[in-house]
């Protein structure tokens, strides 16, 4: 039976090649996207593990976060960004639920996020989510919730007004292009929630800190902050 099996693989991977998203190669079982090299090389930042990490500093002053984290390290031409593009322009949604359980899995083992109660992802402005087929904070928040059993409140935010890209602005920039575009819905059902605020990347935080400030308006609210990856500089 194995035999057979094993030449039905074959057959299958020579009409229906199943590759892996990062390297192209074909060393990988049917149910994952990302090969094992891949999954190694990807840089950690085990920022999850430490209280005062660059991340939760980025915030000092800005935002009252219980924690703060950011799984790997985003650089230009690196595997990130690729990872990153497929993800996110390339409509690889499968590739961002497994980012996302990939996310939960060190989340859950770190211990420090583990009194949070819903994940909430941040929102896009409606238009360009229908552009793009689905908002990845959200795709992310699924993988997630699929570790930790947790409740992704995707319509606790919204973001009723259109903001610039961010990409080549400065920090004050950023900021004031996004600051009172969020809107807070449903006030009622986040009341004493410890909320974890999802993101695929994080930069300056200005994006962040203005959808945080909302969320910081609800009574006897705990906010903590997880992002895919964080720029490095």
């Amino acid at each position: 039976m194995s035999k057979l099996k094993d030449i039905k693989d074959a057959v299958l991977q020579l009409i229906f090649p199943h590759v892996c998203v990062g390297c192209g190669s074909d060393i990988l079982s049917q149910e994952n996207i990302l090969c094992m090299r891949c999954i190694a090389s990807l840089p950690e930042t085990n920022y999850e593990l430490h209280a005062a990490n660059p991340v939760e500093k980025i915030f000092w002053g800005r935002l009252p976060l219980a924690n703060a984290t950011a799984q790997y390290y985003f650089t230009k031409e690196s595997l990130v960004q690729h990872l990153m593009h497929q993800f996110k322009y390339k409509e690889n949604r499968e590739l961002g639920l497994q980012l996302g359980i990939m996310m939960g899995e060190q989340l859950k083992q770190s211990k420090r996020f583990d009194d949070v109660t819903a994940l909430v992802p941040l929102p896009l402005f409606p238009m360009k989510e229908k552009k793009r087929g689905y908002n990845q904070a959200t795709v992310l928040c699924q993988g997630i919730a699929s570790v930790l059993k947790l409740p992704v409140l995707d319509k606790a935010v919204t973001r009723p007004q259109h903001t610039e890209t961010q990409t080549k602005k400065g920090r004050i920039e950023r900021w004031k292009n996004v600051e009172g575009k969020f809107l807070v819905k449903n006030r009622e059902h986040l009341l004493g929630h410890h909320v974890l605020l999802i993101d695929d990347v994080i930069t300056t935080g200005a994006t962040l800190e203005s959808c945080g400030n909302e969320l910081l308006q609800i009574e006897n609210l705990k906010l903590s902050v997880a992002t895919l990856c964080v720029a490095s500089h």
